[in-house]
């Protein structure tokens, strides 16, 4: 378990969950007290701007879906107090929120990792080359999502390979 404590809130993190805690009179203040759990595949960004001699940093945890408002010049950390994901941190308790940072971007780098699908041993009885129609349709899909293929990259090869339905092998 990693906690840190910052200027207007707590954060814990246990290797699952990324826990928010404010109690106090800052906390009433600013996003109201109380606690805010988010799971680590919730959160697509860590977004961490360090104190400074004269200024305080924040941590930010950008969920997917969540509606995001750049700051103005100068005013990000103001912005950051009355945002529930975000913790204001002063100078002396950035090393354990950069600790903490390190923890969760190295637990949501984890769970976006993924392995290509198998490549089947022999072809299906579907008489394609690579195997089943959605072993070919998955990998491709897999392509679009790694980001090998555009939009249209994928579109075409759908086209093609479905388009190869019920038609007689090519001989040779």
């Amino acid at each position: 378990m990693i906690e840190a404590k910052g200027h207007n809130g707590q954060v814990s993190f246990d290797g699952e969950y990324v826990t928010i805690t404010r109690k106090g009179f800052l906390a009433r203040a600013s996003v109201g007290k109380g606690e805010k759990r988010i799971h680590v595949s919730q959160i697509v960004a860590v977004q961490w701007k360090p104190p400074g001699v004269l200024v305080n940093g924040f941590i930010q945890f950008t969920l997917a879906g969540g509606l995001e408002r750049r700051s103005g010049f100068g005013a990000q950390t103001a912005s950051a107090v009355k945002d529930e994901n975000s913790v204001v941190v002063m100078k002396n308790q950035a090393p354990a929120f950069e600790e903490l940072r390190v923890a969760v971007e190295d637990a949501v780098a984890s769970l976006h990792r993924f392995a290509p699908p198998a490549v089947p041993a022999a072809p299906a009885a579907t008489g394609t080359a690579g195997g089943s129609l959605a072993d070919e349709l998955a990998k491709l899909q897999w392509l679009a999502d790694s980001g090998t293929l555009t939009p249209d990259e994928l579109a075409a090869a759908k086209a093609r390979l479905l388009g190869t339905i019920g038609q007689p092998p090519a001989t040779a």
